[in-house]
């Protein structure tokens, strides 16, 4: 996922405002404790979704993969005043995990967690959303782009993660994995869809951000 030379990385995030204590901790106890910590956000992407939703000012967050919580907390510091955040992790086993640093950033009372298939979970929210950013499965991307699209605001924005797919999704052969092959197929159909505006940054390992018109 590092595609920038270290030393233009480790530059970026010196001057990158730094982790506050919860975030600190919570990377430093993903790291030791769960299962494929690379899945985190982390300092610099984090940031960056903390900018973002604060420019967006939403009042409805969906995130799609909670893992352990981290772009949850970035995401829902951008809030309005009484706004919420839903997020959706199909692994039960993170959820108290995820939950205990939610708590620690203050953050309880705006951001709710559900357990479950984000297929199934999403029909039953009912809400209008600001924000949706997707960091689950790749295979379902483009299910779960089809799930949200009718309930995104118009002028709201959808924010996928992990794009690049360290960088499978540039080679010349075809793709065997549906992983990639869904991610390929996904930034066509973005790109041909004239119901919204994109822009696809390589920050990290992609992110593929849409506006819908």
């Amino acid at each position: 996922m590092d595609f920038l030379p270290k030393e233009i990385n480790d530059y970026c995030v010196l001057y990158t405002q730094k982790e506050d204590e919860v975030l600190y901790q919570l990377h430093r106890e993903t790291h030791q404790k769960i299962l494929r910590p690379r899945m985190l956000s982390g300092h610099l992407q984090g940031q960056l979704l903390t900018f973002f939703s604060k420019m967006i000012e939403p009042e409805y967050i969906l995130e799609i993969g909670t893992y352990t919580g981290y772009s949850a907390i970035c995401l829902a510091r951008g809030l309005k005043s009484g706004g919420e955040l839903h997020t959706i992790d199909i692994n039960e086993e993170l959820e108290d995990f995820a939950c205990s640093f939610i708590r620690k950033a203050g953050l309880e009372d705006c951001i709710q967690m559900h357990i479950g298939n984000a297929l199934q979970v999403i029909p039953s929210l009912e809400k209008t959303w600001d924000l949706v950013f997707i960091d689950a499965d790749k295979e379902n991307y483009i299910n779960y782009y089809n799930a949200v699209f009718n309930s995104v605001k118009k002028g709201g924005f959808i924010i996928f993660d992990n794009v690049l797919w360290s960088g499978k999704v540039t080679q010349e052969v075809a793709p065997k994995d549906k992983e990639t092959k869904t991610l390929i197929d996904l930034a066509k159909l973005l790109q041909e869809d004239e119901r919204i505006e994109n822009v696809l940054l390589p920050v990290r390992d992609g992110l593929f951000m849409v506006r819908k018109k």
